[in-house]
């Protein structure tokens, strides 16, 4: 499992004075108001940066924080992703899990036959689908309901699926 959870990405500058705008990769853009500081992953190291201030714009966030008052100090982390520690991420719900701890999941059938590796999930309006590679390398998506996924074991690292008629076609 992953210590550190992504919380968002740096887009691009807002104003002279060292904000950000921020796309958030939680369900939550509100979940900012919450953190005293995130993880900034510069490329070499990842650096504590202490949040100032939250303030909106349409779906982003927009950072300010301590001690970072000028464009040039924060421009070259456009595109940098933002994190939280496990500690600070918000508690689950039954039948929730942290994309984090998806990613790279065995994927069984029911019949016990390893049928591929969960590559990505992608998030949509009504449910989320996971984007399986198969043994074979085809990519097949997986729509994240309880019809098609019927077991999810983090600790195991596998995910037993049913195959709905349709989705190999």
């Amino acid at each position: 499992m992953e210590d550190l959870l992504q919380a968002g990405v740096i887009t691009t500058t807002h104003g002279i004075r060292g904000e950000v705008k921020v796309f958030p990769t939680t369900d939550d853009v509100h979940r900012f108001e919450d953190l005293d500081s995130v993880l900034l992953d510069t490329g070499r190291e990842y650096m504590e940066l202490e949040i100032e201030n939250v303030k909106y714009f349409k779906q982003y966030a927009i950072l300010k924080f301590k001690g970072i008052d000028n464009i040039n100090d924060i421009e070259k982390y456009k595109g940098r992703s933002l994190y939280v520690t496990r500690d600070q991420a918000i508690p689950l719900e039954e039948d929730e899990y942290y994309i984090a701890d998806l990613m790279g999941l065995d994927i069984y059938l029911e019949n016990g036959e390893k049928f591929g590796i969960l590559k990505d999930v992608m998030e949509t309006g009504a449910n989320d689908v996971y984007i399986v590679e198969t043994e074979e390398g085809k990519e097949v998506l997986i729509p994240a309901i309880h019809e098609c996924v019927l077991d999810i074991d983090i600790e195991e690292n596998r995910m037993e699926i049913h195959l709905m008629d349709g989705l190999l076609d």
